[in-house]
């Protein structure tokens, strides 16, 4: 195909919706997922995010000292599987697996392209890279902290250390970069596109945007395009993976499965949809647990133009196929985001378990125990980070000795590797002093709109609480599912009442109706904390915000994850087990709902639960 030909092709199909599939969520996801999308429908662009903070923080200083390619392999093997399929489809590609070193990966890929003859233009993207400008960042001065406009948020201890101390080096840092220079890639002819470090939603805005030919206030349309951007952006999550409600399923339809795609239209709405072929669903539910994923409230961020999400909408419209809509733009704020890494010092964890009887007290001995030999050692104070964690509950009477098994993780940090060493030698030291049983486990816009502090309020016109009858004690996941994620230091949990399980009522039952007055109502900042139990620091932080048209509840806890990422001593750094944490507490719920949602009876209503 000739370029002449190529040109007219793109022109006469941008009056429908732009076709993009994603591929990846993180480096993990094997290449296969790239030819999967490629090979097992039509689509027009593959988009794949192979970047968190994690990968970008572990390969910094490999990449720095020549022992590391600073591009992520699986994206290579994606290509390397897909190509040719690529350039015979006409599908073109945009990633962000270029890392640390965008030039270097476009330069296999061109040398794969010209190997094996193909009609393929590649092009990578540059500018995300602020190491140089951050190095000397004690003489030069802290951009402001993503949270430093809320009053309310503490940050956590040891955040600013890169800045108050002098041992403790920037490793990398890297902006978050738009979808202009995509576009721009795309207006050249390009066909591949590698980049660094731009955000997540990207490389679909930068797809979207050059179809329709948008332009940069286009801001309804941007908003969009950012929202189906963070629909499909995260592997299969949208497909059926890290499902709330997976246990209505068969469970080998929970594996093996395809990820998104999303149909993106003129007006920036889109269907989320999926290849027929393997496993994996698209319904409400997996959307609206998507969307609530990683939010920051109810404006999403973005380098392009910021995402109203008040209005969102979803509506089941075919198999596996799922529109969102009501998604309203705005100009963006004039920052984005940086990440920026440095040498903390050394981690240290240790998990040790014990069984049954008198596993407080076993656990109290050893923590006395380790203190006393950090304290002889003279180090005890020397760490940045000294926790002792206690993990699970024994079974009472258990029905066997894994029942009967919790642990205790000791979490270490320090700037010191001698520290951490001193911790590891107590383990030597006191292998014969312990408590019974012991053992352990092996281990170029137009214009810019100022960052507004976020919307945070209670349930506006809350109902009567009473006038929902008698009440019995209840998990909330009984009635809601949620999904958790994190926001640097902060979780984010969004609660909703799910549509679309297979034991869901028909989309005209009173029910969703009812327990979302209920939900919205109790589900309150004091609720949550209460929630929280022994988890709650009063140094943490909550903002609530409703998004009433997919019966959604939505908290970010700010502070709760400590520094966040590879910097939190937290077991669950992520904040992924959270929302079904919550889940699992036991709280008021009325009889009514459980009820109604047993016997299909709700409020003198009758309705029959559906079967998919």
């Amino acid at each position: 195909m000739n370029t002449m030909d190529y040109s007219i092709r793109w022109t006469s199909q941008r009056s429908r919706p732009v076709r993009i599939a994603n591929c990846s969520g993180y480096k993990a996801d094997p290449g296969y997922h790239m030819r999967y999308q490629a090979e097992l429908g039509d689509v027009d662009f593959i988009t794949g995010d192979y970047l968190a903070e994690v990968n970008i923080a572990e390969n910094a200083q490999a990449h720095a000292a020549r022992q590391h390619p600073g591009w992520e392999q699986t994206c290579l093997d994606g290509i390397e599987q897909s190509i040719d399929i690529l350039a015979e489809k006409r599908i073109k590609v945009i990633v962000n697996g270029g890392a640390h070193n965008p030039k270097g990966l476009a330069e296999k890929v061109q040398q794969l392209v010209t190997e094996r003859g193909l009609d393929l233009k590649v092009a990578y993207v540059l500018g995300d890279n602020l190491f140089d400008e951050m190095k000397d960042i004690r003489a030069k001065g802290l951009p402001p902290h993503l949270d430093s406009d809320n009053s309310a948020v503490i940050i956590a201890n040891h955040t600013l250390d890169h800045i108050q101390t002098d041992n403790k080096p920037i490793v990398s840092a890297n902006a978050y970069l738009g979808a202009r220079e995509i576009v721009m890639g795309l207006e050249e002819g390009a066909d591949i596109i590698i980049a660094g470090r731009v955000a997540d939603a990207s490389p679909v805005i930068g797809a979207a945007w050059f179809w329709h030919s948008w332009c940069f206030n286009s801001y309804d349309e941007l908003a969009g395009a950012l929202i189906a951007g963070h629909l499909i952006e995260c592997s299969g999550y949208v497909t059926g993976s890290n499902f709330a409600g997976f246990y209505e399923y068969p469970l080998d339809s929970l594996y093996d499965i395809t990820f998104g795609i999303a149909e993106v239209e003129k007006d920036g709405t889109c269907v989320i949809t999926k290849h027929d072929a393997k496993n994996g669903f698209v319904t409400e539910d997996t959307v609206k647990c998507q969307f609530l994923y990683e939010l920051q409230g109810n404006v999403y961020l973005n380098s392009d133009v910021k995402a109203v999400l008040d209005g969102v909408r979803v509506e089941h419209v075919g198999k596996d196929r799922v529109r969102v809509w009501g998604i309203k733009g705005a100009p963006p704020p004039p920052t984005t985001k940086l990440a920026i890494f440095y040498l903390a010092g050394y981690q240290s964890e240790i998990v040790i378990n014990a069984t049954g009887y008198a596993t407080a007290e076993k656990f109290e001995l050893y923590e006395r125990m380790m203190k006393s030999g950090l304290q002889r050692l003279s180090i005890l104070d020397k760490f940045d980070v000294l926790e002792f964690q206690r993990i699970g509950i024994p079974e009472p009477n258990p029905k066997s000795q894994l029942r009967s098994t919790s642990y205790l993780r000791i979490f270490a940090e320090s700037p010191s590797e001698a520290v951490n060493l001193g911790l590891a030698s107590l383990l030597s030291e006191y292998a014969m002093q312990h408590y019974s049983g012991f053992h352990s486990t092996s281990d170029h816009r137009t214009a810019f709109e100022t960052l507004d502090k976020r919307d945070n309020y209670e349930s506006p016109n809350p109902a009567d609480l009473a006038s929902f009858g008698p009440i019995t004690r209840a998990r909330l996941g009984d009635i809601a599912l949620a999904r958790s994620g994190d926001k640097g230091a902060n979780a984010n949990i969004g609660f909703f009442i799910p549509t679309s399980l297979p034991s869901s009522y028909p989309p005209s039952s009173p029910f969703y109706a009812e327990c979302w007055d209920w939900l919205r109502t109790y589900l309150t900042k004091a609720k949550l904390k209460e929630m929280f139990a022994e988890s709650w620091d009063e140094s943490y932080f909550i903002e609530r915000v409703e998004f009433p048209g997919i019966y959604a509840v939505h908290f970010v806890v700010y502070g709760v994850l400590g520094r966040g990422v590879s910097g939190s001593s937290r077991l669950d750094a992520f904040a992924k087990g959270m929302g079904d944490w919550l889940r699992d507490v036991v709280v008021d719920v009325p009889v009514r709902l459980i009820e109604g949602k047993r016997t299909g009876r709700v409020g003198g209503g009758e309705g029959k639960a559906s079967r998919l």
